[in-house]
C-alpha cells in the first residue's frame, strides 16, 4: 500500500496541477486527497468521457492533466481517447481503478470489465503499468509515464489495484450556489440566418484574442473556411465534447473562449452544461448553433425541437441563456455576453445546410493543437 499525501506530492513535484475525473470507491483517499488540496485545480466530471476533454482542455491551456476513474468508465473514454487524444495528440495521465479484477470477488457488472481492463487498454495503444504497491517505487513509475508521454503524445494510464492507496477522509469544501442567471428570447420569427452568416459574424466581433473550440462536422469545417487562425481547434472527431474542452481551457487562461457547439453535439453530452455552469468560468461564451438536424450526416432530425437550450443552461448555473434567430440579435447577445461575467449560453437557431464546396481543414489535427496551445500560454505572463 502506498501513501496517499506521497502519491500526490511525487505527482505535484512533476508538474501535474489539474486534476478531473469521476469517483471510484477505491481512488475515494487520492480523490479526497486532491480535492483537499489548495494547490490543485480539481473538476468533477459528470461523466468519464466528459473528464477526458476536460483534461484535454487544460493540457492546451498549458496544464499537466490528470484523470481518475473506475474502469467501468472506460466505456465512456473510448470516443475522446480514440477521436480526441489520439488525432490531436495530446497526452494526459489517467488513474483507472480495476474492479472486477480476477480472483477478487465484486459486483457482476465489473466482470467482464475486470477481464479486459489491460486488453482495452492496449487496444486503443495507450501506455500503461500497474499502480505500484510502495512508495520507494511511485516516483520511478511517474517519471517512467512522463516519459512514455513525452514520446508518444498520449495518454498514459495506471491501473489502481483494490486497497492500493492509504485512506484519506474529505474535509468536505462549503458549495455556495448562486441565483438563477437572465433568460432572453430575442427571436424575432423571421427568416432564419445560415451558420456560416453566424460563424463570420462570431469571427468578426469576438475580442482579438479569444480562443474558438468548434464541434465536430461542418461547424469547424465552415470556421476553417472563414478564416483559418492559431485560436482555432477544429474538433475532427469526439462528438458532444468540444463544451467540456472548452471548459478546460477556459478555467487555466483569462481570454474569452467561445465555444461553437451544435444542437446535435450538444445534446449528446448535456452533463457538460452542468460542470460548466457549476465551475461557473466568467470568461466563457457557450454557443449553441441549432438547426435541427445532423448536417454532416445527411440531415436526420435531431429532438433539438423539444429542447430549450438557453433554459437548460440556466437551470446549470450559467449566468444568461439567450435565444435568438437573426444576425442581429446574435450581435448584440455576443457583444453583451463578452462585456460581462459568464458563462454565456446562447442558442442560435438557424437553418439547415451548408455552403457549396465546403474544404476541410487542411493543418493536421497534431499541429492544430500545438499552435492553438501556443496561442494560449503564449500570452501567461
Amino acid at each position: 500500500m502506498i501513501n496517499t499525501n506521497n502519491l500526490l506530492f511525487e505527482l505535484k513535484s512533476r508538474g501535474f496541477n489539474f486534476f478531473t475525473g469521476v469517483p471510484c470507491s477505491f481512488l475515494k483517499p487520492f480523490i479526497n486527497s486532491v480535492i483537499d488540496d489548495p494547490d490543485i485545480s480539481y473538476v468533477g466530471a459528470s461523466s468519464e468521457g466528459e473528464a477526458v476533454a476536460i483534461a484535454s482542455g487544460a493540457w492546451l491551456a498549458g496544464k499537466e492533466s490528470v484523470l481518475m476513474c473506475q474502469n467501468s468508465g472506460l466505456g465512456n473514454t473510448i470516443n475522446p481517447l480514440t477521436s480526441l487524444n489520439y488525432p490531436f495528440q495530446i497526452p494526459i495521465l489517467l488513474f483507472v481503478t480495476w474492479r472486477g479484477q480476477p480472483g477478487l470477488k465484486d459486483e457482476p457488472q465489473h466482470e467482464l470489465m475486470g477481464e479486459i481492463t489491460d486488453l482495452l487498454l492496449n487496444d486503443i495503444r495507450l501506455g500503461f503499468t500497474y499502480l505500484p504497491s510502495s512508495d520507494f517505487e511511485v516516483g520511478p513509475s511517474l517519471d517512467l509515464a512522463q516519459l512514455k508521454m513525452h514520446e508518444t503524445n498520449l495518454p498514459y494510464a495506471f491501473i489502481v489495484k483494490k486497497g492500493a492507496i492509504s485512506n484519506y477522509e474529505l474535509n468536505l469544501p462549503q458549495i455556495s450556489v448562486s441565483s438563477q442567471g437572465m433568460y432572453n428570447d430575442l427571436r424575432k420569427n423571421g427568416k432564419l440566418m445560415t451558420r456560416y452568416q453566424s460563424l463570420e459574424r462570431i469571427v468578426e466581433i469576438a475580442p482579438e484574442n479569444a480562443g474558438f473550440i468548434a464541434t465536430t462536422g461542418k461547424c469547424g469545417r465552415e470556421l476553417f473556411s472563414i478564416e483559418d487562425r492559431e485560436q482555432h481547434l477544429y474538433q475532427v472527431g469526439s462528438m458532444g465534447c468540444a463544451s467540456a474542452m472548452g471548459l478546460g481551457v477556459a478555467l487555466n487562461v483569462e481570454e474569452s473562449v467561445v465555444i461553437l457547439d451544435g444542437d446535435g453535439a450538444a445534446l449528446m453530452k448535456m452533463g457538460s452544461f452542468a460542470t460548466i455552469g457549476a465551475n461557473s468560468p466568467k470568461n466563457l461564451l457557450h454557443i449553441v448553433l441549432d438547426n435541427g438536424v445532423h448536417d454532416s450526416t445527411g440531415g436526420q432530425p435531431t429532438v433539438s425541437y423539444v429542447v430549450d437550450f438557453a433554459s437548460v443552461a440556466l437551470a446549470c448555473g450559467y449566468k444568461t441563456g439567450t435565444i435568438v434567430d437573426d444576425i442581429g440579435c446574435f450581435t448584440d447577445a455576443c457583444l453583451d455576453a463578452f462585456s460581462s461575467e459568464g458563462p454565456h449560453m446562447i442558442q442560435v437557431k438557424i437553418e439547415p445546410g451548408s455552403i457549396t464546396k465546403l474544404g476541410r481543414p487542411k493543418v493536421k489535427p497534431h499541429d492544430i493543437a500545438r499552435r492553438f496551445k501556443k496561442f494560449l500560454t503564449d500570452k501567461k505572463v
